[in-house]
């Protein structure tokens, strides 16, 4: 290499140092956004009067739907952690908003799905987000193109994570 790739080289422009405050932005706004969801359900709820479940767990119920699935699944499905999985459904199975059997395959597993009164939960989620798509082009200024592109960009950010993760880079 020569005196004059070396100068060329040392003046390049790190892509990663230029990319920095755009993805520390990114990853602070998934999870303010994250947080912002948990107080518009929390916002529904104390409207309602409900305060015996909390938006984490009525999310997770709009997740189950009418599906019956074992704690496993729901876990693959809604990227919750294993702990927070347990401690949710043991909670939501005593407040009768879930029903658990076991399975008649496998009588280690446990099934799970909505009880009416979890079906409810799950139908006001429903209904907010409803709600939100009536008005989030005109109010909110977002369309079907550009939640497109916002998916897109947030999916390749998941798989590079994953990616990660699997692959220890």
């Amino acid at each position: 290499m020569t005196i004059n790739t070396l100068k060329v080289q040392a003046h390049v422009p790190d892509e990663g140092h230029q990319l920095k405050p755009s993805y520390l932005e990114a990853v602070s706004r998934v999870e303010r956004l994250h947080r912002r969801l948990l107080d518009l359900i929390k916002d529904e709820f104390d409207r309602m009067g409900w305060d015996d479940i909390g938006p984490v767990q009525a999310i997770m119920m709009f997740n189950i739907g009418d599906s019956e699935l074992t704690a496993g699944e729901l876990r693959s499905r809604g990227y919750y952690l294993g702990s927070n999985v347990s401690y949710n459904l043991k909670k939501l199975v005593d407040t009768g908003y879930i029903h658990q059997e076991k399975s008649k395959t496998d009588r280690r597993s446990v099934r799970i799905r909505l009880t009416p009164k979890g079906e409810e939960v799950a139908e006001v989620i429903d209904e907010l987000y409803d709600r939100h798509l009536k008005s989030i082009a005109e109010v909110g200024g977002l369309s079907q193109e550009e939640f497109e592109g916002l998916n897109t960009a947030l999916a390749r950010l998941e798989r590079f994570w994953v990616d990660q993760i699997l692959y220890k880079l």
